[in-house]
């Protein structure tokens, strides 16, 4: 992909005899004559450089780096000045330019600034994602061959530009895989933009997506930037597009095609340099059939396809995802008995990997920070009103406890004090368990 320059000088001989030399090495330049025009300019479009000239007819281009910077840290500045504001130069450095040149200026030290500053702008956004990605919670894909070869594919659409489609049932992990795939692409340095098209229709989506003018609207009091614009260079995230209405289907298609775009309530064309990601629970081919969804923007969205199994079809991932969540919610080194993870195994999850998130939550707050044991995942006290289901059926439930607690007794020779805190019980509640199985301390010591 060709950089692209944005050129900001009033004099319109030097803007020609710059955008003609870097347009024949090989850059994309954007001309503009002052602040105002510049500042339309990094609004429509995403760019990889910035040209200033210090002095120009509607501001000083020395008080706006501090803008840009603030705007866009990892974008190079670079200043031209004539010769007699080097002091001024200086300062623009200080505010947060990268480096500056005199006019006139020699075009191959130009070629030989701009490269640099480029390299600048790439270790800038390389330290971006290194931020980014340490604060974020790792993805597992899993052992299952169903999951291995949903890894191979994400490899794939990673490394290119290609519009797809995650499918699987709602909690399966679609919005983590899209955010994966955001990250290991080239876009990473640049925003990762999430719409949920269930929760916001007709009009309401449309002008999320859209943005609008002030004034566009009863309540539009003042100008918004739609998220197709702030996805300019990055990834847009439209989560459930199944539910999208056929009449914004057909203002996205367009979209899509043409990169271009307008507020609600401006004539003004702007451009959004996106990779688009969709998600949906539902088939969108069938949608496609019952005339819910245009073929049309199917066939333009799911370039390369990706269906996540449900977690019930992969029991043999459900391990290594338990230790994944706890060491993401800061509890790597808890112990969980064999015995409830052959539970969580057989468990058919209905909510997939979110309720496996919400039951295992759930079950910390209960241990107290002992051992997860079959105690913290058997029924829910009604006061509790949470939506999470027992994982145990009673009479298997039953069975298990017992065998457990002898176990535990056994390991500690028939104590009860060690017991009773290894199971995450009082010792009167074990004394009350002891009783229902008629177990004797002293025959499990």
């Amino acid at each position: 992909m060709n950089s692209k320059i944005l050129l900001i000088d009033d004099e319109e001989s030097a803007r020609f005899g710059f955008s003609r030399y870097l347009s024949k090495i090989g850059y994309i330049v954007r001309e503009a004559s002052c602040l105002y025009e510049a500042k339309e300019a990094l609004q429509s479009q995403r760019f990889d450089a910035v040209l200033l000239d210090l002095n120009l007819p509607d501001g000083s281009g020395l008080d706006w780096i501090i803008e840009v910077r603030e705007s866009y840290p990892d974008i190079p500045i670079i200043i031209i000045t004539g010769f007699g504001d080097v002091p001024i130069a200086v300062e623009a450095m200080r505010r947060g330019a990268d480096n500056f040149l005199t006019k006139p200026v020699n075009m191959a030290d130009l070629e030989v600034f701009l490269r640099k500053s480029l390299e600048i702008g790439t270790l800038r956004r390389k330290n971006l994602i290194d931020k980014r990605l340490a604060k974020k919670d790792r993805i597992f894909f899993g052992v299952s061959p169903a999951m291995q070869k949903i890894l191979d594919l994400a490899t794939i659409a990673s490394g290119n530009d290609s519009s797809l489609v995650i499918s699987g049932e709602t909690g399966s992990g679609k919005g983590v895989l899209a955010k994966w795939l955001h990250e290991k692409s080239s876009r990473s340095a640049m925003s990762f933009v999430e719409v949920n098209c269930s929760n916001l229709r007709g009009d309401l989506l449309v002008s999320e997506l859209f943005g609008h003018s002030k004034g566009a609207f009863t309540s539009a009091v003042q100008e918004k930037q739609g998220l197709i614009e702030a996805a300019d260079g990055g990834t847009l995230f439209l989560d459930e597009i199944g539910d999208m209405d056929i009449g914004v289907q057909a203002q996205f298609l367009k979209v899509i095609e043409e990169k271009q775009f307008r507020r609600l309530g401006e004539v003004k064309t702007r451009k959004s340099d996106f990779r688009l990601i969709s998600a949906s629970n539902r088939d969108l081919l069938d949608e496609t059939r019952k005339g819910t969804f245009r073929k049309d923007l199917y066939f333009r969205i799911n370039v390369l396809p990706i269906i996540i199994p449900p977690l019930r079809e992969r029991p043999e991932d459900i391990p290594g995802m338990v230790r994944h969540v706890l060491e993401n919610m800061g509890f790597p080194a808890v112990e969980i008995i064999p015995e409830v993870m052959e539970l969580l195994k057989e468990y058919s999850w209905p909510g997939n990997i979110r309720e496996l998130r919400n039951v295992l939550e759930r079950a910390l707050l209960l241990s107290h920070g002992q051992p997860l044991t079959i105690d913290h995942f058997y029924g829910l006290d009604p006061a509790y009103n949470l939506d999470i289901p027992a994982v145990i059926a009673p009479g298997k439930y039953s069975e298990i406890e017992e065998s457990h607690i002898r176990t535990v007794l056994k390991r500690f020779q028939g104590n009860t004090i060690k017991a009773s805190k290894a199971l995450g019980m009082s010792r009167a509640t074990l004394y009350r368990k002891l009783k229902k199985f008629r177990i004797t301390p002293e025959d499990n010591s």
